[in-house]
């Protein structure tokens, strides 16, 4: 089980908070505010109030017996700063942060963070891949150029099988998945028969897929 520690218990550390225990990890939570602790308790393996900027308080938490370090202080630009500094220079084996904009995310990076997420970002690319194009019903990133779309079957692909469309040649596109009838195969050969009420798991460029999927 891995243990983290999780500084800031804003809404977006909150709800961190919630989701690191549904997945039963040991999460040690911290920020300056006593009611936000206390609301988080029930939530967390423990708790405390305290300044993630003060390198004694920080010391005090033993950061270096964490698997993971969360800083989710993202509205604080220096503070999100110091801490992230403070937790690598106190040995942290992994530090990840939250930021609020580009500019942001490369101080995080040159101040130690190992890795960074931009959720306001991250979020406006989701919704506008999301709900501006009509096949595609989700997404998930890999990298600036790849992610894997969750599109629904064209009608004229209706009853044809994935070797007859020939996406892999044909489109760029890999076949993972298969979704139907509240139902998901991964298992996808050549013979696997689609149907215009199934949605198909793609990995490829969005490029590739507005081509292939007329978008």
């Amino acid at each position: 089980m891995k243990s983290v520690l999780l500084i800031g218990l804003g809404r977006f550390g909150r709800n961190m908070a919630e989701k690191l225990n549904e997945l039963n990890y040991e999460v040690m939570a911290v920020d300056r505010e006593e009611q936000k602790v206390n609301d988080a308790l029930p939530l967390v393996t423990d708790a405390q109030i305290g300044d993630a900027t003060n390198e004694a308080f920080l010391s005090s938490l033993g950061v270096d017996n964490y698997d993971l370090c969360f800083v989710t202080i993202a509205a604080d630009f220096q503070s999100s700063l110091v801490a992230t500094a403070l937790l690598k220079d106190l040995g942290a084996k992994r530090v990840i942060a939250r930021a609020s904009s580009e500019v942001h995310k490369k101080f995080l990076l040159r101040n130690g963070a190992d890795d960074v997420f931009y959720p306001a970002k991250q979020v406006a690319d989701w919704a506008v891949i999301r709900f501006a194009a009509d096949h595609v019903l989700d997404y998930i990133a890999l990298d600036s150029e790849y992610a894997i779309y969750d599109v629904s079957v064209p009608e004229e692909w209706d009853g044809k099988t994935v070797g007859s469309l020939d996406i892999r040649k044909r489109h760029n596109l890999n076949v993972l998945a298969v979704r139907g009838g509240g139902a998901s195969s991964m298992v996808v050969s050549s013979d696997t028969v689609l149907h215009a009420n199934q949605t198909i798991l793609v990995l490829g460029t969005w490029k590739d897929v507005q081509k292939c999927f007329k978008i």
